[in-house]
């Protein structure tokens, strides 16, 4: 989704409360080696569910099945009350690309790049609330789309237990491009600042929200999900753990700020749904949906993976916004 900066100039009150810099990665040993050492990494996207992501009482960790609804809850799903959950992410192509956003995990010794924040066609330069880096991202890394729209990159270091996330990517001159990016370390509660966008619109991880099949073969998915709602629903406005707003046009009360969460009723009836849905389902209700975007509305994010069956994932179109409440905002 296109960003524009919109920095936050009031406070939200919600539910009645309120460059191109170049550097040099300082190594022990020569590039040379670094690059045949990250060659030889062994790590695979199963790795990724052996890390901690983030502490425990973050708010991607958070169990919110037991807190208030918002009192605005009904007027505000109303809005979109008839749309059903759909996956943006599958197995097998679509439009020519795999369908979802990408991720690769990588081993300690990944060489680092440093990121041109640049504009191009698709979007704008937001190098001033990026990380400036460098990036442990290896430069054959799938982008999202094959660089069509938002184009995300995204690698999870398992050793250091470091995310990074690119938005708008590509690689020019043997280093990455980017209109924005975010370093994240899984081991810190640590926000980015006030008004700062990431690798997503809101200034959220992406990685920590997305559904990944490694996690269905787990047999649970321990975090809130990462969603998106057109512009009509979203206000400009955001809510903690989100730092960032876009001109969106919602109203007060009858729309949702970035960093809000919805979550499946408690009630909603889950027995008919398949093993792989029932854990998407059961995530829904314990941790919810966080947004995060815009975009469709209802579509949940996850990562493309050969193993999705995609008849399967559509029949998640059952569930509609009209099964979830807004959870309150503190």
């Amino acid at each position: 989704m296109k960003k524009t900066a919109y920095f936050l100039s009031v406070l939200f009150a919600f539910s009645g409360t309120a460059c191109n810099k170049q550097s040099t990665t300082i190594s022990a040993i020569p590039a040379s080696a670094e690059i045949n050492a990250s060659a030889v990494c062994t790590a695979t996207k199963a790795d990724a569910e052996n890390i901690q992501i983030f502490p425990a009482n973050n708010a991607w960790n958070t169990d919110i099945s037991t807190k208030a609804p918002d009192p605005h809850s009904s007027q505000v799903i109303a809005q979109f009350a008839a749309a059903g959950i759909h996956c943006d992410f599958g197995s097998g192509l679509w439009a020519g690309a795999p369908i979802g956003i990408p991720y690769v995990v990588v081993c300690s010794t990944q060489q680092k790049y440093t990121v041109k924040f640049r504009a191009n066609g698709y979007d704008g330069n937001y190098g001033s609330e990026s990380d400036k880096g460098p990036y442990a991202i290896p430069l054959d890394a799938a982008i999202e789309g094959n660089g069509n729209g938002d184009s995300h990159v995204i690698a999870v270091d398992k050793d250091s237990g470091i995310l990074y996330e690119l938005y708008n990517a590509d690689t020019a001159n043997g280093t990455w491009q980017a209109s924005s990016g975010a370093i994240f370390h899984f081991n810190t509660n640590a926000l980015r600042p006030k008004g700062w966008t990431s690798a997503d619109a809101a200034g959220l991880p992406i990685f920590a929200g997305l559904v990944r099949y490694d996690e269905i073969q787990k047999g649970v998915i321990d975090h809130v999900i990462r969603f998106t709602l057109s512009n009509s629903h979203v206000y400009p406005a955001y809510v903690s753990p989100a730092r960032h707003k876009v001109n969106s046009s919602g109203v007060l009360y009858y729309s949702l700020p970035f960093g809000a969460r919805i979550r499946l009723k408690a009630d909603f009836d889950i027995s008919s749904f398949s093993a792989t849905n029932k854990i998407i389902l059961t995530a829904m209700k314990k941790y919810g949906l966080m947004l995060a975007d815009i975009g469709s509305d209802m579509y949940i994010s996850g990562a493309p993976d050969a193993r999705w069956n995609n008849d399967d994932l559509h029949d998640l179109g059952r569930v509609h916004a009209s099964d979830f409440e807004v959870v309150k905002v503190k």
